[in-house]
């Protein structure tokens, strides 16, 4: 029997709270400025959570973590279900299937490692993606500690082309079964290729590794710069230390900010930011989400302010300026402009009426503009997609 992991109920929440969970949806908060929720892509409920089916199917999705798009492609990681969605398309429409399964021999199939085929054919719990400029796709195959390279997007289930961060395809310990090195992966959970330098998050081993050249070619081409350790073989929390502006928790997403680099540090609820590319071990610039970069605390149990985060586990660059998903306040945030002071106010926040709320679909119902524990962005033009992981979907949201 599958066994589902349940947020916690919106409607039950709301009943505590003496709130209606059926009540009818009012006209958008002003703080959402121009931005409406265009497309619901997985499931869609109105006053209730629906969870995702026993059996999948194309069209819904189970806890996703992250998502890709383009004007004419949107991918999503169907991190539950240990495969990837392929739409070669934007959906017009709620619930529209998905063209191609990525990780399991068919749409109604799930479980790690394609079921039991093997790590060959499948995934376990697959989070970041990335299309190169070149045409080659990645996803971050986060529990098997490897990066998956195809040539192109697919087209249908196939095993990649490249895999990083292990010997082979069939091989699937931590840190290749020893100590890091520089081309070896604990949990990588965030990708990105800024500038012509490919980032990876190594989240559980506390670093990110980048290499300048991009996204390599060669299985075993080491990293040119590790960030957030002394060396290619330490993994310590903070350094074994105490919170540093070189030092990370959990690094989960890296983005670009015109010129260098801003990497959403989750576990200590706060984004480091380099106004150039670091070449080397050398701490951030700047900091987002703490008063100073000796500051990793959270704050859950009071109103919540714009430039506060609670495990922000997204960010990236917007036409405009910069939008972050600050994971457990069930928001995501945005500026017009490039924030580069922690006093910097963002313009916008999507899920939530105001700056101080922070409920899970607002201790309310879920609704198309309600968000649970959103984990992944992804910007083409003036359109926002959300991987609104808690309610099970994907939701496209549009600057009109």
């Amino acid at each position: 029997m599958k066994v589902r992991v349940i947020p916690t109920g919106a409607e039950h929440l709301g009943a505590q709270l003496g709130v209606d969970p059926f009540a009818p949806a009012g006209p958008p908060p002003a703080t959402y400025g121009t931005w409406r929720p265009e497309v619901v892509v997985g499931a869609t409920s109105a006053g209730s959570l629906l969870l995702p089916q026993a059996e999948p199917t194309a069209s819904f999705l189970y806890a996703p973590r992250s998502v890709w798009l383009e004007d004419d492609l949107l991918v999503a990681s169907d991190t539950g279900n240990h495969r990837v969605l392929i739409f070669n398309r934007i959906p017009s429409t709620d619930g529209e299937p998905a063209d191609v399964v990525l990780g399991q021999p068919d749409a109604t199939s799930e479980g790690p490692q394609a079921g039991g085929r093997g790590p060959a054919h499948g995934m376990h719990l697959p989070t970041a993606l990335l299309r190169t400029p070149d045409g080659r796709f990645l996803v971050a195959d986060s529990w098997n500690h490897r990066i998956l390279i195809w040539d192109a997007v697919p087209t249908a289930d196939r095993p990649p082309d490249l895999v990083l961060g292990q010997s082979s395809m069939f091989d699937v310990e931590p840190n290749r079964g020893g100590a890091p090195t520089s081309t070896s992966f604990y949990q990588p959970f965030g990708i990105a290729l800024i500038d012509g330098r490919f980032y990876v998050a190594d989240t559980y081993n506390r670093r990110v590794l980048v290499w300048t050249d991009g996204v390599p070619t060669d299985p075993n081409q080491p990293a040119d710069v590790v960030l957030g350790q002394p060396d290619f073989t330490s993994r310590g929390e903070n350094r074994d230390g105490p919170v540093a502006p070189d030092s990370f928790r959990w690094p989960h997403m890296v983005t670009g900010n015109g010129g260098g680099v801003v990497i959403a540090d989750a576990g200590n609820h706060r984004l480091l930011g380099w106004h150039e590319h670091p070449d080397g071990d050398v701490g951030a610039d700047y900091v987002l989400g703490q008063p100073d970069m000796v500051t990793g605390v959270e704050f859950p149990y009071r109103p919540q302010t714009g430039t506060g985060f609670r495990f922000p586990y997204a960010a990236v660059r917007t036409p405009s300026g910069l939008a972050v998903a600050d994971t457990s306040n069930n928001r995501v945030l945005l500026w017009d402009g490039d924030p580069r002071d922690q006093c910097a106010e963002p313009s916008w926040v999507l899920g939530q009426p105001t700056f101080a709320a922070n409920g899970e679909n607002r201790w309310e119902q879920v609704d198309r503009d309600t968000m649970c524990w959103p984990y992944g962005l992804a910007v083409a033009g003036d359109r926002l997609a959300i991987a609104d992981s808690g309610n099970n979907r994907v939701v496209l949201w549009s600057r009109q």
